[in-house]
């Protein structure tokens, strides 16, 4: 076993950890399991506790510009309260339970962009040490792959994904951010839509879909945004690419209703078309905005960074080297410390 590195901040011949993740994608709601591996440095160290930090890079949008930055949006202890003797080698099996609103890293293999990790902070005698960062895959819930799917059954391709920092007013929703998948319009609505950026927000008893469409303006009109959401449950059986067609007609449609005005910082509310509310609200708006074969192929190709129509088998250098650099970076920055 070869441990990734000293916990420096805790003195020479301090124990050495690493946390092997089970390779299986999980869930968001679902369970994550690994093993901690500690090793005994040269001497007896009395472990105060283990703990797993989970981790996202959020991207900001303020007066300045945009930031990414580090947020740690959940906490587990995985053990502690015991002595580790000299060079002695000890393994802590851990089950944790992820947030419903984990964003998804991957469809069909693909990597969307979304960099998340486990990060794991070791207590020796009052000091802490952040161990290691281990990259979490997290697949998409059922429901959430068949919206994702009829999307690119009506002709919808994959564009980008992003965490942003902030929240979604009115809704249930419990982390710091969410996540944003930023679809180009299928050829019937090219002419009417620049994309649409879709939400999911999910929960033990159903998930939000929320949807903004960035409508093209005309001659005498500028562009806007037009903001909808949508409720349903994760047992829902839909002819879901009519359902989700419905969904896209009702923001084409309801031009009037949003008026030319952006649905972000005007009070603008959502239409809420949700065949029941998990969360119990009503109509919202958006604030602190810091603003099969048909996914298979669109959104999979997309995520993989090929051409729309492309089949997805490959993944983009670009997308491995940005994620490779995340967590060689933090590495990096904590051995400085």
């Amino acid at each position: 076993m070869v441990f990734k590195r000293l916990l420096g901040s805790l003195g020479v011949g301090a124990p050495t950890v690493d946390t092997i993740l089970d390779p299986a994608p999980v869930l968001p709601g679902g369970t994550l399991t690994g093993q901690v591996h500690l090793k005994g440095g040269q001497a007896d160290f009395d472990i105060e506790h283990i703990a797993l930090e989970l981790v996202a890079r959020v991207e900001a949008e303020h007066e300045d510009g945009e930031s990414e930055g580090v947020v740690v949006f959940d906490r587990f202890t995985a053990g502690g309260g015991f002595r580790l003797g000299t060079e002695e080698p000890r393994s802590l099996p851990f089950q944790v339970t992820l947030p419903w609103e984990t964003p998804i890293t991957e469809l069909y293999g693909q990597p969307l962009g979304i960099v998340l990790g486990v990060r794991t902070e070791v207590a020796v005698a009052g000091a802490k040490d952040k161990g290691d960062l281990d990259q979490l895959t997290v697949t998409a819930l059922p429901v959430q792959e068949a919206v994702l799917e009829a999307f690119g059954q009506l002709g919808f391709g994959f564009k980008s994904a992003d965490l942003e920092y902030g929240h979604i007013a009115g809704t249930g929703q419990q982390l710091p951010f969410y996540q944003e998948i930023e679809l180009a319009p299928a050829p019937e609505y090219a002419h009417q839509l620049n994309e649409i950026e879709l939400t999911f927000l999910a929960g033990p008893g159903g998930i939000e879909v929320v949807l903004e469409a960035d409508k093209r303006g005309g001659l005498l009109t500028s562009s806007h945004d037009a903001v909808t959401r949508f409720t349903v449950g994760h047992h829902d059986v839909h002819d879901w690419a009519a359902e989700v067609d419905g969904w896209v007609r009702q923001l084409v449609e309801h031009h009037a209703a949003y008026g030319a005005q952006s649905a972000y910082g005007h009070g603008t509310p959502y239409t809420d078309h949700g065949h029941h509310d998990p969360h119990g609200h009503g109509g919202h708006h958006r604030d602190d905005h810091h603003t099969g074969p048909g996914v298979g192929t669109a959104i999979a190709a997309g995520a993989a960074g090929l051409a729309v129509g492309v089949v997805g088998g490959m993944v983009a250098a670009e997308v491995v080297d940005e994620v490779g650099d995340f967590f060689e970076g933090d590495d990096e920055e904590e051995d400085e410390g």
